[in-house]
C-alpha cells in the first residue's frame, strides 16, 4: 500500500486532549533529562516528544516533512522553531529512548485511574471470573521487527533484508494497556529468551496467557513456585499421564495430568488439561491452576482465546501506526520509535475505552483502527461547527457507519462458568 505523501489535518480539540493527558508526564521527566547530561537545546525533551507523537498521530510521511512542520507550526505544547532537517535526523539517532519509556510509565497510572472511573462498559465474563482470584491477567508474546532500510551511511555495509530486532510485549487483558516491553537486537531470538524478564515482572496472583513460543518446563515450574500461574496451548507431541478426570462430556474434558518425561533434567509438572471441542476438532489447553473452582474449564479456553488481543495490538502498532516502517537504523532510534508508538497506542486505547463506556459496550467491540481513521471525520465536522466533543461524536448513532463498533458476525453463546459442567 502506498504511503501517505502529506500529513493529516490538525484539530485543536484532539490536540488539547493530547496536551492535557501527556504534557504533565513529559514535564515530570525534565530533572531526569538533565541528569543524563543533555543540554538545554532547541530539540529538547518536550519538543522531541511532541515531534515524535505528531509524526505518528498525523501520519507525517518523512522527517523532511516533519522539519517543515516544526519550522511553521505549533506542535502540541511546543511553539514553532527554526531547525534543520539534518539536526532532526541526528537527534532521532541519539535522543535517549529511555526518556520515552519513562514518559510512558509515568502515563500508565493515569490511564488506569481513568479506566477505573468508567463503569458503564461491561467486562467479559471470563475476565470478571478470573479477576476474583488474580491481581493481574497478562498476555505475553514476541514480534519481529521489519527489515532495516539501508539509506544511512552507517548501514551501507549491512546485508540486504537484515531485520531490526525483536520486541516482547506484555499486555494487560483487563485494561488492554501494554504493561511492559523488552527489545533485543537478535531478530531470530526465541521467545524463551525473555522468560527471565517475565519471571522478574510477574508476582503473586499473576495469571500469564502464553503461546507455545514460551514452552519451557523449567520456566513453568519457576513461575508456579513464585506464586504466579499460566495458561498455554498443549503441544501435539507432549508426553502426558492422566492422574484424574474431573469433567468428561461431549464438548469438554477436564483432567489433572503429569506433563513431561523428565529428560535432560526438565521437571515433570502437575497441570490441568482442558480439552474443548470446536466443530469436529478438539482444542487443548494446559494451566497450572489445578482447582476448577478458581478457573472453570470454559473460562480457561475463553481466556486463552483473548490472547489474540496481543496480536491485534501488534497489528495496530505495525500497520496502522507505522512501526513496520523504521525511521532510523540505530538501536537507540529503533527503541525510541518503539516506545513512542506504544505510547500513542496507549492513548488510543484510552480513547477507545471512553467510547465503549459512552455506548455501554465491551471494549472488544471497539475497532481501534476505525476509531483512528474516524479522527479525520471528527476534524471535518468540528471545522464545520457540527461537533465539539470527539467521544460524543464517535458514540453518536448517526455515525455508526464509521465502523467504530464492530459488527457481530455470529451469535456467541453464554459462557458456562460452572467448574464441573456435567
Amino acid at each position: 500500500m502506498r504511503r501517505r505523501n502529506r500529513p493529516s489535518e490538525n484539530d485543536e480539540v484532539i490536540e488539547k486532549q493530547f496536551k492535557e493527558l501527556l504534557s504533565p508526564a513529559v514535564f515530570r521527566q525534565e530533572s531526569y533529562y538533565r541528569s543524563l547530561g543533555m543540554r538545554s537545546r532547541i530539540l529538547n525533551l518536550s519538543l522531541m516528544v511532541a515531534s515524535v507523537l505528531t509524526l505518528i498521530w498525523r501520519q507525517v510521511p518523512s522527517v523532511h516533512e516533519l522539519t517543515r512542520m516544526l519550522n511553521r507550526d505549533d506542535l502540541l505544547w511546543c511553539k514553532a522553531v527554526d531547525v534543520s532537517q539534518q539536526a532532526v535526523s541526528e537527534r532521532l539517532l541519539v535522543f535517549p529512548a529511555v526518556l520515552f519509556e519513562k514518559v510512558y510509565k509515568e502515563l500508565v497510572p493515569l490511564l488506569i485511574e481513568r479506566w477505573e472511573q468508567r463503569k458503564r462498559r461491561p467486562l467479559p465474563p471470563a475476565i470478571e471470573a478470573a479477576q476474583a482470584h488474580f491481581a493481574h491477567i497478562w498476555a505475553a508474546d514476541g514480534s519481529t521487527l521489519e527489515a532495516l532500510f539501508r539509506k544511512l551511511d552507517a548501514l551501507k555495509e549491512v546485508k540486504t533484508g537484515q531485520l531490526a530486532g525483536k520486541m516482547c510485549l506484555v499486555i494487560d487483558l483487563v485494561r488492554q494497556l501494554p504493561q511492559e516491553l523488552w527489545f533485543s537486537e537478535e531478530s531470530m531470538a526465541y521467545d524463551t529468551n525473555f522468560t527471565q524478564n517475565l519471571l522478574d515482572l510477574a508476582g503473586k496472583k499473576t495469571l500469564l496467557i502464553l503461546d507455545r513460543g514460551f514452552y519451557d518446563f523449567t520456566f513453568f515450574a519457576r513461575l508456579v513456585d513464585q506464586g504466579s500461574h499460566l495458561i498455554t496451548r498443549l503441544k501435539t507431541n507432549a508426553a502426558i499421564e492422566t492422574v484424574r478426570m474431573l469433567t468428561k462430556t461431549d464438548t469438554v474434558r477436564d483432567s489433572l495430568i503429569r506433563l513431561g518425561t523428565g529428560q535432560n533434567g526438565a521437571p515433570i509438572l502437575t497441570m490441568r488439561l482442558i480439552e474443548v471441542r470446536v466443530g469436529r476438532s478438539w482444542h487443548r489447553y494446559v494451566t497450572s491452576v489445578l482447582v476448577p473452582e478458581v478457573l472453570p474449564p470454559f473460562v480457561v479456553a475463553d481466556l486463552y482465546c483473548r490472547r489474540w488481543r496481543i496480536e491485534d495490538a501488534f497489528h495496530t502498532a505495525k500497520r496502522l501506526l507505522g512501526l513496520s516502517y523504521l525511521w532510523t537504523g540505530s538501536v537507540n532510534g529503533i527503541q525510541l520509535q518503539i516506545w513512542a508508538t506504544w505510547l500513542f497506542y496507549a492513548v488510543l486505547v484510552d480513547l477507545g475505552d471512553a467510547v465503549a463506556d459512552a455506548i455501554a459496550l465491551p471494549f472488544d467491540r471497539i475497532s481501534l483502527e476505525m476509531l483512528f481513521r474516524a479522527i479525520y471525520h471528527f476534524t471535518q465536522a468540528h471545522h464545520k461547527g457540527k461537533a465539539t466533543d470527539p467521544i460524543a461524536y464517535f458514540a453518536a448513532p448517526e455515525n455508526k457507519d464509521l465502523g467504530i463498533v464492530k459488527q457481530k458476525r455470529k451469535q456467541i453463546p453464554k459462557l458456562d462458568l460452572r467448574p464441573y459442567p456435567f
